[in-house]
């Protein structure tokens, strides 16, 4: 029962702006204007935004990695909401549905060495697994699960998850549900659509999708999802400090602390759990992790060519109004968004949304400069149309601006 995109803002809902406007560049003859560079102080500047947009209390921590010299970095907060130490500058953190990235990854690599296709069916990998209700596993590709146009109700919504995660998350925190087991929670409801041959390609984001991605990777590449990622990725990459977990419930040492408010105005911690144990939310890393991770895939070092092509092959976002509202520009492709810059061109991420936790990745589209935002709720989950807009407005700053790398504040 792990969390997603819509769980960070629904996780205890019940109980429970952005400053400045994105870098203004111009083209003259075919180059970029002149930009200020950025600073260790417009990087607090900006991150000081994204926590009066987080609601003024929640903790930040913030990345950007460059070509050449030290990152630059700054933080807000602190460890935990009893002690005055600062946020840490290597924590680790869920990142939740940006998990959906490394799963996207792997099952590229396996098609490119022709284990699997983006047009095999979930019936073909999957028999009689997406059935029942209007679902059909034979209308649906894994491109279709990749791209998030299956149509498939995501888990997450189920009624009696949502009561689960809101209600009762203390007595749910250390959840097993196996993966088959949240997708035949999905099959209990219809689609909001069936993929039509040849008719208009309809999206809607859905956790259930990358449930299933995870499945058919498993038989497709003969290991677990998890082994498969931290052989083909995490390995591969040299990530010392991104992990998945699994069942276990503890973050590795150091972390921030997450705080939530239950319906009775108390405080609950929510940093120890297990509900994000699958394919849609399951990796823990650090910002210098995942800056590496995305620099590392935009630069060729993941994927084939054609791969990666396929994978910036984007489609308009069309019958999810609620993702759409938080995050108003861009595009989806395979586990990956596609949102343009205030200078021209675009950056790649994928957002990742948890019990506590809110994660903001972006990466150039040449690979060069990368930026990740961490943030750690002490009350009420964020508003995320309102977070998105200030760490949109930072990324687009730390992305567009001359960069001006620097050691991190003491």
């Amino acid at each position: 029962m792990p969390s997603s995109k819509k769980a960070g803002a629904t996780v205890l809902a019940a109980a429970l702006i952005a400053l400045g406007s994105p870098l203004a560049a111009t083209a003259t003859g075919g180059h970029t204007a002149a930009r200020p560079s950025y600073t260790e102080r417009t990087l607090r500047h900006d991150l000081a935004a994204v926590r009066k947009a987080g609601g003024g209390d929640v903790n930040v921590l913030a990345r950007v990695d460059g070509p050449n010299g030290p990152p630059l970095m700054a933080r807000i907060g602190t460890r935990t909401a009893d002690s005055a130490d600062p946020v840490p500058w290597n924590a680790h953190f869920r990142v939740a549905s940006t998990t959906k990235t490394f799963v996207a990854t792997v099952v590229l690599q396996l098609v490119a060495e022709k284990r699997l296709s983006l047009d095999d069916t979930v019936e073909r990998w999957l028999p009689s697994v997406v059935s029942g209700n209007g679902n059909d596993g034979s209308r649906i590709t894994v491109r279709d699960l990749l791209r998030q146009t299956s149509g498939l109700y995501d888990y997450v919504d189920d009624p009696e998850i949502q009561d689960a995660l809101i209600n009762h998350f203390d007595e749910n925190r250390y959840d097993a549900t196996p993966t088959a087991d949240l997708v035949a929670v999905a099959m209990k409801h219809r689609p909001v659509f069936v993929p039509q041959p040849g008719g208009p390609t309809r999206w809607a984001y859905s956790n259930t999708n990358y449930l299933l991605a995870g499945m058919i990777a498993e038989k497709a590449g003969g290991a677990s999802w998890r082994d498969l990622v931290e052989h083909r990725v995490i390995a591969k990459l040299g990530l010392r400090n991104t992990t998945i977990p699994g069942l276990d419930p503890f973050l590795p040492d150091p972390h921030v602390n997450a705080y939530l408010t239950t319906a009775d105005g108390k405080r609950l911690d929510v940093t120890d759990h297990s509900l994000q144990h699958t394919a849609d939310s399951g990796v823990v890393s650090t910002s210098a992790d995942l800056n590496t991770f995305f620099r590392a895939l935009v630069g060729g070092r993941l994927l084939p060519a054609e791969e990666w092509r396929e994978m910036r092959r984007t489609v308009e976002r069309t019958d999810d109004p609620e993702d759409v509202a938080e995050m108003p520009e861009g595009t989806y492709g395979l586990g990956l968004r596609e949102i343009p810059l205030s200078c021209g061109g675009y950056y790649y991420t994928h957002e990742g949304d948890g019990a506590g936790t809110n994660t903001r990745p972006a990466v150039t589209a040449d690979g060069r400069r990368a930026v990740t935002v961490s943030i750690t709720t002490t009350t009420a989950p964020p508003d995320l149309t309102a977070l998105n807009h200030a760490t949109g407005v930072l990324i687009d700053h730390a992305l567009c601006a001359r960069p001006a790398e620097g050691a991190p504040e003491s």
